[in-house]
C-alpha cells in the first residue's frame, strides 16, 4: 500500500479547514500545513491535526508556497488540497482502495474536481486535476497563480474519484492584482498566465480587455487545446454581454478549428438563433448538444450544457414551433438532471394548462 503526505497552503481558513481535514484524515499518512500569514484561528486548528505546521512568507506566488509544502513531505506520494475542498465518504473509500491497488511505478494520479455547484448541489463545472505525485520525482509547481505541475511520467487517471471545491470565501481581486503587478513590473506572462489573466478580466466585467487577452493567447498559438476552445467560448460570452452577437457567433465557430464540437459551443449557437427567433435552426443546435458524447476532457467541463440546458431550451423551441408533444418530452428529459428546477415545474404547469384549454 502506498503512503500519502497531504500538503496544504492556507491563510485565514478557520471556517473551513477542520471540515477539509476531517474529510481526509483517514486516507492520508501525514498532514503538512503551510500558513502564508493567517490572523485568525487557522494555525490553532491546524495544530489539532498535525505537528507539521509551518510559516511561509507570502511573496504573491502560490507555486512557491506549494513547492515549500511539497518539500516537507516524507511519504511516497504528495497530495494537495485547498482548505475549502471536501472529499466525500464514498470517494475516501475509493482513495483507500487506490492506495492498495496503485502500481508503485505510477508517477502522477489525477482525480476529477467539481469546482462549482448549483443551488441543488449538482456539479456544474468539472475538471481533471493532477492530485497525487511521486515524492521521489521532485515535481515542481509552476506559475504564481493558477499554479500547475507539468504532466510527465506514468500517469493514472482515476476518473471515478472526485474532490469537491466548496468555496465559502468572498470573491476578491487578489489574483487580478497579482497579474497586473506582474505586467507593471515588466514580467512576461506565460501562455497559461495570459489565458487566466483574461479569465480574471472577464470575471471582473472588464470584457473588452478580456477579449484582447483571449485573442492574444490564441494568436500566440502556444496554449493547450482545451484552453483554446475555452478562450473561444469566453470571447463569445464577452461579446454577447457587449451585445456584439455576430462577433460572438464567429468566436463560437472559431472553436471548431481546435477540436470537434463541444456542447457549450453548440448550445450557445442555439441561443444565438433563439435570439434571432429562428427556433427551427436553434433546435438543430440544441439537438446536436444532447447527441454529443460527453467529452472526457482534462479541461473544464460545463456539465449543464450537455444535458439540462439543451433539453430545457428545446422545450421552448418546440413550443414556439407549435410541437407541444416534443416540448413536453424535452422538459421531462431536462427534469432527469434537475427535477426540482423552477423552470421544469413552471413548464409542467404551463403545458398542463394548454392541454386543459
Amino acid at each position: 500500500m502506498i503512503t500519502i503526505s497531504l500538503c496544504m497552503i492556507v491563510k485565514n481558513e478557520e471556517s473551513v479547514l477542520a471540515r477539509c481535514l476531517d474529510s481526509v484524515k483517514c486516507i492520508v499518512d501525514e498532514i503538512i500545513i503551510v500558513d502564508t500569514g493567517s490572523n485568525d484561528r487557522t494555525k490553532e486548528i491546524a495544530n489539532t491535526y498535525t505537528q507539521q505546521v509551518f510559516n511561509f512568507n507570502w511573496i504573491n506566488d502560490f507555486s512557491a508556497a506549494r513547492n515549500f509544502s511539497f518539500s516537507k513531505a516524507t511519504k511516497q506520494y504528495q497530495m494537495w488540497l485547498d482548505a475549502d475542498d471536501v472529499v466525500s465518504k464514498e470517494d475516501c473509500e475509493k482513495i483507500l482502495q487506490l492506495k492498495k491497488d496503485l502500481d508503485t511505478d505510477t508517477d502522477i494520479v489525477t482525480f476529477k474536481y467539481n469546482t462549482h455547484f448549483d443551488k441543488y448541489n449538482t456539479p456544474i463545472l468539472t475538471s481533471t486535476r493532477e492530485r497525487l505525485f511521486k515524492t521521489s520525482n521532485n515535481y515542481k509547481w509552476n506559475d504564481p497563480i493558477h499554479e500547475y505541475i507539468e504532466l510527465s511520467g506514468k500517469i493514472y487517471y482515476a476518473n471515478d474519484i472526485y474532490i469537491a471545491h466548496k468555496k465559502e470565501s468572498s470573491y476578491t481581486d487578489r489574483n487580478l492584482k497579482i497579474y497586473e503587478n506582474q505586467i507593471k513590473e515588466g514580467k512576461k506572462l506565460s501562455p497559461r498566465g495570459t489565458y487566466y489573466f483574461a479569465r480574471e478580466l472577464k470575471d471582473h466585467a472588464r470584457y473588452i480587455e478580456a477579449i484582447s487577452y483571449f485573442n492574444q493567447f490564441l494568436e500566440d498559438k502556444l496554449g493547450w487545446v482545451e484552453d483554446n476552445i475555452a478562450s473561444c467560448y469566453n470571447i463569445a460570452i464577452c461579446e454577447k454581454t457587449l451585445n456584439n452577437q455576430k462577433k460572438a457567433f464567429k468566436s463560437l465557430l472559431r472553436s471548431f478549428e481546435y477540436n470537434p464540437p463541444r456542447a457549450e459551443i453548440t448550445s450557445e449557437i442555439g441561443y444565438y438563433y433563439m435570439d434571432l427567433m429562428d427556433y427551427e435552426k436553434a433546435s438543430k443546435w440544441f439537438l446536436l448538444s444532447i447527441s454529443l458524447e460527453k467529452s472526457n476532457t482534462l479541461g473544464f467541463l460545463l456539465n449543464d450544457y450537455w444535458d439540462f440546458i439543451p433539453n430545457i431550451e428545446l422545450a421552448v423551441c418546440y413550443y414556439k414551433l407549435g410541437d407541444i408533444e416534443k416540448a413536453i418530452k424535452h422538459n421531462e428529459l431536462a427534469a432527469k438532471y434537475k427535477p426540482d428546477s423552477e423552470l421544469i415545474l413552471y413548464n409542467r404547469n404551463f403545458f398542463s394548462t394548454l392541454k386543459q384549454a
